[in-house]
């Protein structure tokens, strides 16, 4: 894991140093720099007041590289904002729970069917909504805002622990392994996360060459 960790560090800084105009997808957003990084005592603190442990290599990214910024879509979220279940608005009063298992093993993607209609009883409609989706994202952290009210999520809770998944339900899309960066398998975070960085410095070293 330290090599991938150095060989991380190396290509945020060639993506960094080849995008200086920010023209790559989010990059205004973070334009590629990192937050200080996490103490051990941090990540302690935050993993037994949320009674979790955090995989491995997102802690060592945490503690190594740093607490968010320069990432996939809209950046890598800090820690603090990753309890957020919506990152467009973030409410203190709308959080995920990490401490629940994370029901999910294959992809998801019922439709909520409400015995009222909502123009009619607005308040029972929200009642039974609530009720179905209420524990359906337990068990994750909102890593990384896709956009268009997709979020990127790690399960840090349950059988797909430290695997990345999307939830898309906003746009009808379901909850589904994320593949968004071309992988065709499960991925962790490292491994998402880098592969982005690949994906990124091919993408800009073709603009540079069409320019």
């Amino acid at each position: 894991m330290k090599e991938q960790l150095e060989r991380i560090k190396n290509k945020i800084e060639q993506l960094k140093q080849l995008d200086q105009n920010l023209t790559l997808f989010g990059s205004n957003k973070h334009k590629y720099n990192l937050n200080p990084t996490l103490s051990d005592e941090n990540v302690q603190n935050f993993e037994a007041v949320h009674k979790i442990i955090l995989p491995n290599d997102y802690k060592d990214f945490l503690t190594k590289i740093g607490n968010g910024g320069v990432g996939p879509y809209y950046g890598l979220e800090p820690i603090e904002n990753s309890l957020f279940d919506d990152l467009d608005y973030k409410r203190s009063n709308s959080l995920l729970n990490p401490s629940q298992p994370f029901p999910h093993t294959s992809p998801w993607n019922i439709e909520f069917v409400s015995t009222v209609n909502a123009d009619d009883d607005e308040e029972e409609y929200e009642r039974q909504y609530f009720e179905f989706s209420k524990n359906l994202m337990n068990g994750v952290l909102a890593i990384s805002n896709f956009g268009c009210g997709v979020s990127i999520n790690l399960v840090v809770n349950g059988e797909e622990y430290g695997n990345i998944w999307t939830d898309d339900r906003g746009n009808e899309g379901g909850i589904y392994p994320s593949h968004e960066l071309g992988n065709k398998e499960k991925i962790t975070f490292l491994n998402w996360y880098e592969l982005w960085l690949d994906n990124s410095l091919n993408e800009i070293k073709e603009k540079h060459k069409s320019n």
